[in-house]
Formats: C-alpha cells, sequence, structure tokens
C-alpha cells in the first residue's frame, strides 16, 4: 500500500536567555530577566509541541480507521518535526529531552539561509525532498494555538489535493504576520519576500499576493497571537484562562498549562487603566435622561 506523507513543523529555535523573547526583558522595557523570558518561552515550546502531537494523534486514528472501513481510502502517515538553526540543534534536543519522553517521535532539522525567509524555504525543502506531500508549520511562541487549527489545515490541504489542485493554508498572527502557513510540495509558492522584505509588505500580504499570482486555493484560520511585547504577554494570559475554563465543557479545547503554571509560579497578573466611561456610545448620560455630546465641550 503506498502510504502519503504529511508534516508538521515546529519552525523555532531553543530558549536561549538574551536571545528569545528580549522584548519582554527589563532591557527593552518588559519586567523579565533574561532567564526569566527564556524559562517563558521554553514553557511555550513545550505547550505547543504538545498540542500539535495531539493534533496528529487526531488525525493519525481518523485515518486509521477510514483505512480499515474501506481498504481503498489513502493512508496517510502523519509526523513531527522540529526545525532550527544548525548551530542550536544539540541545546533544542536537549530542551525536549528534557521533559520527555515524547508520545511520538520527534524528527529533526536544521536550516540554513541569510534571512529568515531562506531558512524558512530550507526547512521546506528538507522535508519535501523527504517525500513528504505538504507541510503545516507554526511557530513556538503561540501558546493559545487551537489544535482545531492544525487538523483542519491537513483537512483542507487534503480537499484540495482531492480536487486535484496544491493549496494553500493560514492563520496571521495580530500584527499582520502569520503564526501558521503550510502547503503542498508543488504549490508553486515559497516565503521569499515574505518576512524579509524593502517595500514594508506586511508578511500576510506577501502571502495573498502570491497566492493572488499562481490563482491558488487557499483556506484562513483566526488569527493565533504570537507573543513578543508584555501586551502580547497580556493578552495571551488572559486568553488561555478563559480557555481553561471554557475546556471543561469544550473537550477539543487545549490548554497551555505549563504556561499558566509558569505565569502563576510568576505570580503575574493582568490589569488595565480604569475605564471611567460607563456609556461607549457617542453620547453620555445625564443623571435626568437627556444626553450631552462629550466633543460639544471642545467647540
Amino acid at each position: 500500500m503506498t502510504v502519503q506523507k504529511e508534516a508538521l513543523l515546529l519552525f523555532s529555535k531553543p530558549p536561549i536567555p538574551g536571545k528569545v523573547k528580549t522584548r519582554l526583558t527589563t532591557k527593552f522595557g518588559g519586567f523579565m530577566s533574561d532567564n526569566q523570558a527564556a524559562d517563558f518561552f521554553k514553557m511555550c515550546l513545550y505547550d505547543v509541541a504538545e498540542t500539535c502531537i495531539h493534533a496528529l494523534f487526531e488525525l493519525q486514528w481518523a485515518n486509521d480507521a477510514a483505512v480499515a472501513e474501506n481498504p481503498e481510502a489513502t493512508k496517510i502517515q502523519y509526523d513531527f518535526f522540529v526545525g532550527c538553526p544548525e548551530a542550536n540543534l544539540q541545546l533544542m534536543k536537549d530542551t525536549f529531552d528534557e521533559i520527555g519522553p515524547w508520545p511520538m517521535e520527534i524528527h529533526y532539522i536544521t536550516d540554513s539561509g541569510a534571512t529568515f525567509d531562506d531558512h524558512f524555504d530550507d526547512a521546506f525543502s528538507q522535508i519535501f525532498g523527504m517525500g513528504y506531500d505538504c507541510i503545516v508549520s507554526v511557530g513556538g511562541d503561540i501558546p493559545t494555538l487551537p489544535k482545531d487549527h492544525l487538523t483542519q489545515s491537513f483537512t483542507w490541504l487534503e480537499y484540495f489535493r482531492n480536487c486535484g489542485t496544491p493549496g494553500v493554508v493560514m492563520a496571521p498572527c495580530q500584527e499582520c504576520g502569520t503564526s501558521l502557513v503550510g502547503f503542498h510540495y508543488d504549490t508553486p509558492i515559497n516565503h521569499q519576500g515574505v518576512y524579509y522584505n524593502m517595500e514594508g509588505k506586511p508578511a500576510l500580504d506577501a502571502y495573498i499576493e502570491k497566492i493572488d499570482a499562481n490563482h491558488l486555493p487557499c483556506a484562513y484560520f483566526a488569527p493565533i497571537a504570537d507573543i513578543d511585547e508584555v501586551t502580547d504577554l497580556a493578552h495571551a494570559i488572559s486568553c488561555l484562562k478563559a480557555m481553561k475554563r471554557a475546556a471543561e465543557f469544550q473537550p477539543t479545547i487545549r490548554v497551555a498549562q505549563r504556561v499558566l503554571n509558569w505565569v502563576d509560579y510568576m505570580g503575574i497578573t493582568v490589569s488595565t487603566p480604569p475605564n471611567e466611561e460607563h456609556d461607549p456610545r457617542q453620547y453620555l448620560d445625564n443623571p435626568d435622561g437627556t444626553h450631552y455630546y462629550p466633543d460639544e465641550e471642545n467647540k
């Protein structure tokens, strides 16, 4: 039986103090030390990897069941890859082995190039060179990653393939970049000019231009916020707490518990400035029931 291989790539780097999440540190206006920022990123890596593996198990079980029911169905093998620069390979392996063993084999690759785009293309090229039909890639700093985004990404790519055409899947971050991107080995697209370009073009727009230029089908998923700034971290903490509460009723939600445990250990709390505007509409209510328009005071 011919087996179709599909890959999920965690494209990242190891948690080196002073090299990761630097905008969360005191040197750049944050509140963490270099070691604390690296520890936080390590927890993110673990939680994102766990979500990835659970998604792949779910996909594998579904495909195994489909093949058992219909031997003519396409047999699919789902594999998990972690990519990093060559100089960081052993540290990345040690990072994951630190809490191992993992329930699924982790395949490691190293990527190289002069730019982020080059590294991304190199990682994809290596995996496609191993005979994989498609790749879905995510970053390591997105602890709110929904497991359903991953399973649906592969489902859409398989749908496009069954329709006779390669395609693209994507989910943006909160700032016009991307947190998830994937495509087939024969999709006429790459990462060049996406993350590093001289036109100031947002990454998401750059991908869409490539998709439009080649008339490719694509699937879009809701944004997944990455964490670079302190405000990103605050947003993620509030979302993770909401996800944990909702997971009691939505079993498909996977909670980044390691990140939440670390936040609790650090005593980090989220707060916002008091909101004194009781009515957010265009006017405010007077006690007598009449209305006044705040802008009128400035006329």
